[in-house]
């Protein structure tokens, strides 16, 4: 009986090497690597779907919201006082569930006199934007928004 008591007694001893109480570094440097300021993918229309290079599908990506933006806009009649050629900033966010909202729209003052509904118009063409994948990072569907300019050139 004494003889099972002192192998338990050295077995117990020995068998503390094989836990380890070290904090593992390699967790905190995972944590610590992820860059919170870009995505994986991008968010994409279906056309961009088969880019596989980041930046190309980046710019068709922003190609397709231009040309779809463009399309919607030439649909309205605008009556104008003084010829327009300026460039707007259309900032748009891309939800993780699809979903896709004007944010803001930085634009002067004397073209929101010349054209009062644009908000409401730039609004209603990204309404009609065809579907939108959103942004992939480590995996997972993020939020994204991205800011667009948009050439406004009209004469009367």
């Amino acid at each position: 009986m004494r003889y099972f008591f002192y192998i338990g007694i050295v077995l117990s001893f020995t068998s503390c090497d094989y836990f380890s109480f070290e904090k593992n570094e390699n967790l905190d440097k995972i944590d610590m690597d992820i860059d919170f300021t870009s995505v994986d993918f991008s968010p994409s229309f279906k056309v961009c779907d088969t880019l596989i290079d980041k930046s190309k599908k980046t710019n068709c990506f922003r190609k397709t919201m231009r040309q779809e933006i463009y399309k919607s806009l030439e649909k309205h009649s605008i009556k104008l006082k003084h010829p327009i050629d300026e460039t707007i900033e259309v900032v748009i966010t891309i939800q993780s569930n699809k979903e896709v909202k004007l944010s803001a729209i930085k634009v002067s003052d004397s073209l929101l006199r010349e054209i009062p509904r644009l908000q409401e118009m730039i609004e209603k063409s990204i309404e009609a934007l065809p579907d939108i994948y959103p942004a992939i990072k480590r995996g997972i569907p993020v939020t994204t928004a991205y800011t667009l300019p948009i050439k406004i050139k009209l004469e009367n």
